[in-house]
């Protein structure tokens, strides 16, 4: 299965696509001294974020897919040199809304998780404004 959403990400940022299947997707980020917080290496959750958030429009794999709603929990700090893996379920479907569970792994111990509802218009986003 091949990529058909946020095909222009910075994937160094936000994730290689490792597997795309049928509301399935995982996701590998490894973590760089550019996503560093503070002395001691510890890397700022919004990269997971992006990640997982990433990893959700992937595992919807619709060209229009946005995220309107995320309830994301940190379980475990992440440190430099950390390699992250992201794995995507489609949890359940409808209408236009898609609802994504993802969790996020290193070396197979869960460090985040979160729900995300995507949504999938007709058209981009961006090409409703008024």
């Amino acid at each position: 299965m091949k990529l058909k959403t946020h095909l222009k990400i910075d994937k160094s940022f936000s994730g290689e696509v490792l597997e795309l299947g049928d509301g399935y997707a995982k996701l590998l980020l490894k973590t760089d001294e550019r996503m560093v917080a503070d002395e001691m290496g510890l890397i700022h959750g919004g990269f997971i974020f992006s990640l997982a958030d990433f990893c959700a429009m992937a595992t919807v794999n619709e060209p229009t897919v946005v995220l309107a709603q995320a309830n994301m929990r940190f379980l475990k700090p992440v440190a430099l040199g950390d390699e992250l893996v992201a794995e995507g379920r489609l949890k359940s479907l409808e209408g236009r809304k898609r609802w994504v569970l993802v969790e996020v792994f290193r070396e197979g111990e869960k460090v985040a998780e979160g729900e995300f509802l995507c949504v999938v218009p007709d058209r981009h986003v961006l090409s409703q404004k008024a």
